[in-house]
């Protein structure tokens, strides 16, 4: 019986195993026919004809535009010393290189130019110089920056040409390359390039500058205005502009200078007619012209003039000789043969044969005309004979110093003929009208107004809203403020080294603001020394002390003051015996001061002299 049960527990057992492994093949089965269903439906084709039906996901397109960043150096928030900075990736070259006359505080200063510290520790990504047009405010401080930094410059024929003079005057021209480009022409800067296009300006060749970045184009206009009927060249290249704004212009940097100025600037030939009616009014007079060196169109006007009235012309001012010499080398002032004569051989012509043309349309102290009102000119002296025409609008800041002129000249009797009498200057920069042109022809997405003081760069701003430029793309930023935009967008990013740098007679940099408080303090209040001798070891009064006055009162005049002031200074010293000399020197100044101020409310420079024997 036990037998019986443990074979019937094996056929169990078998069976069971049986059944076990029937489904086991039987789940692999269906889990392959899973498989293959799964598959077909994969090799299915999408069906087609419902388009609306279908959903398909747009490609993700990704921009890997490079960053293009804008930095101004100088230009913005004031006149002059213009320099912007155009940068992406591993490349960078600058618009303008240009220096900034002192202001009246910067006592004993020649010039102001832009601070090259950016571009000095950027030198490896420095690619170029390119040149809008040869005015000082624009090419000025190109010598102190190819002297730390040598890379090829691009500008026009003329504009180079005037570069050429201020190398050479440095000693650098040799090592420099300097490369001529033509309106149209396009110059490569690594990953960017720039195109020169023609503008018109009160100097000719000056050119605006399209750059193609990786980002979209930015416009730089430069200084321009729009002349139908110029002197030289073509008319501004308008069609351009309006093909660069049907591409699509993603930002525009604009001139500011007259963005306060409503209407169109006249053309430079209504000049040009006033000086015809001024010649022909002055039949036994010597005229003098004023007008700035650079204004080529403006004296060649003048030119042109004085021999339609049979006059010699010469030219006085080294920058208007430099200037005119190298404009008639290169064919933009012609001169019949016979006309012109040194500054020298004036006198030997009757007065009435003479045009002068000479620098000094801004007052400025050392300047042609501003010798020649003081009496200090040694050839021409100023006579009621003398027709003396300014032509040219005082800078801002220089008011005083041209009427200064003005009046000595009246005083010395001469006739003198300025812009608000007559139609003797016509501005070289684009007005509201002109402005507005220049936006409605590009169609920025971004707009930064350059060229001019705060308040035009927010006329300008305020005119681009106006135009249709959205208020938030409208950028007024300050100097070394990095603009950095993708081509979508456009932001400030970063602060950068950025300021004035004044040069001194052979100094660079040499003049700071402790040198220029010290100028203005000797200036207003004057300059005590004391000077004494002490005994090294004891620190005993061995001589003086001695008291010299520069600038602050006349000493024969006030002994009183000196004698009280020497017994002051010689209390001091004892008081001070034994201890350190710059202690010593310490209570000198403080003493002297405090007694100088309360006996005449002035403020002089200190200066004690004390010698160890």
């Amino acid at each position: 019986m036990s037998e019986i049960n443990k074979t019937k527990r094996k056929k169990h057992s078998l069976s069971d195993s049986i059944l076990r492994l029937e489904e086991e093949i039987a789940g692999k089965i269906k889990q392959k026919e899973k498989e293959k269903e799964k598959d077909k439906k994969k090799q299915k084709p999408k069906d087609t004809s419902h388009p609306k039906q279908i959903q398909r996901k747009k490609p993700s397109i990704k921009h890997n535009l490079s960053a293009v960043r804008i930095t101004a150096l100088g230009g913005l928030s004031e006149i002059g010393k213009n320099l912007y900075v155009i940068e992406c990736v591993n490349d960078l070259f600058i618009i303008d290189c240009g220096l900034a006359f002192p202001d009246e505080d910067m006592l004993g200063v020649d010039l102001v130019i832009p601070d090259f510290t950016y571009l000095e520790k950027n030198r490896e990504r420095f690619r170029g110089i390119v040149l809008t047009h040869g005015h000082e405010d624009h090419i000025g401080s190109l010598p102190y920056l190819l002297k730390k930094i040598n890379v090829p410059v691009y500008g026009t024929k003329l504009t180079l040409g005037l570069c050429e003079g201020k190398l050479r005057e440095h000693g650098i021209l040799s090592d420099c390359s300097l490369n001529i480009i033509q309106p149209k022409q396009t110059v490569k800067l690594g990953c960017m390039s720039v195109e020169f296009i023609r503008v018109n300006h009160s100097i000719p060749d000056a050119c605006a500058l399209a750059v193609h970045t990786p980002a979209g184009i930015i416009v730089h206009t430069g200084d321009f205005k729009v002349d139908y009927t110029p002197i030289e060249g073509g008319i501004i290249d308008l069609a351009r502009f309006g093909e660069l704004g049907n591409k699509g212009v993603l930002a525009l940097m604009s001139d500011s200078t007259n963005a306060e100025r409503p209407g169109y600037t006249m053309s430079e030939r209504k000049v040009g007619d006033s000086f015809r009616n001024i010649f022909g009014s002055a039949e036994n007079r010597r005229i003098i012209v004023a007008t700035f060196a650079s204004n080529i169109h403006r004296i060649q006007q003048i030119i042109d003039n004085a021999i339609f009235y049979e006059r010699k012309i010469a030219l006085s001012g080294r920058s208007m000789i430099n200037v005119i010499q190298k404009a008639i080398e290169l064919g933009y002032v012609k001169i019949p043969g016979g006309f012109l004569i040194d500054i020298e051989q004036v006198n030997k012509y009757p007065p009435e044969k003479v045009v002068v043309i000479t620098t000094g349309s801004q007052g400025e102290p050392l300047s042609a005309l501003s010798r020649m009102s003081a009496g200090d000119h040694r050839q021409v002296n100023i006579s009621p004979c003398d027709l003396v025409v300014i032509s040219a609008s005082p800078i801002p800041g220089n008011e005083k110093t041209v009427g200064r002129v003005i009046n000595d000249l009246m005083k010395s009797g001469a006739e003198v003929v300025y812009e608000s009498m007559y139609e003797v200057h016509v501005s070289g920069h684009a007005c509201q009208d002109e402005l507005k042109m220049m936006l409605s022809l590009t169609k920025p997405k971004f707009f930064i107004p350059v060229h001019g003081e705060y308040k035009h760069l927010v006329k300008h701003a305020q005119l681009a809203v106006k135009m249709g430029v959205p208020e938030e793309n409208v950028f007024i930023t300050g100097l070394g403020q990095q603009l950095e935009t993708d081509g979508s967008s456009m932001k400030i990013t970063t602060q950068v080294t950025a300021g004035k740098v004044l040069v001194d007679g052979l100094g660079v940099g040499d003049v700071g603001t402790v040198v220029l408080r010290d100028r203005k303090k000797l200036a207003q209040d004057g300059l005590i020394i004391i000077v004494a001798s002490i005994e090294r070891t004891s620190g005993r009064l061995m001589s003086g002390p001695d008291i010299v006055s520069r600038g602050f009162v006349y000493v024969r005049e006030s002994e009183e003051l000196i004698d009280k002031a020497r017994e002051l200074m010689e209390k001091a010293i004892v008081e001070s015996a034994g201890g350190p000399i710059s202690v010593m020197k310490n209570n000198i100044r403080d003493a002297m001061s405090d007694f100088m101020f309360q006996k005449t409310k002035r403020s002089p420079m200190i200066l004690p002299i004390i010698m160890e024997i």
